[in-house]
């Protein structure tokens, strides 16, 4: 693993953790526990779905894992989003926590689409174009 998909792999795993303590704060009416199981499961999943990626056996087996995490980070997105309309929860945790599912939902994104870029390369028969520096912050 790279250095830059360990930094991603710590960071992700930062925000799974931070989506958990803020699943804990969410009450338990029926829309809380709606919120706080669609959340939880997102918000983990956008680390393991990463590490995954990361020990793929292959490229089409890599951009499809990173697929996943993409919209696992955009569910994120989308709850916190619900979370920040709402109001349910109080508190300054749930704007840092939005805008950092906006920023990886960003860099799974163009990780993506460099990833279907390399393999269409790859299938032409071109040289692959260079892996984004803008991995981590």
């Amino acid at each position: 693993m790279s250095v830059q998909s360990e930094e991603l792999n710590e960071r992700t795993i930062v925000f799974a953790i931070n989506v958990l303590d803020l699943v804990d704060k969410l009450p338990q009416t029926p829309r809380g526990k709606v919120i706080a199981y669609q959340l939880a499961k997102c918000g983990t999943s956008v680390g393991a779905n990463y590490f995954a990626s990361c020990n793929a056996r292959s490229r089409r087996e890599f951009i499809a894992k990173l697929g996943t995490v993409v919209e696992e980070s955009e569910e994120s997105v989308y709850w916190l989003v619900i979370i920040k309309h709402t109001r349910i929860v109080a508190g300054p945790e749930v704007p840092g926590l939005l805008q950092e599912a906006i920023e990886l939902r960003a860099i799974f994104s163009r990780s993506l689409g460099t990833a279907r870029e390399n393999a269409r390369a790859a299938r032409a028969g071109r040289p692959k174009r260079r892996a984004n520096d803008q991995m981590t912050k």
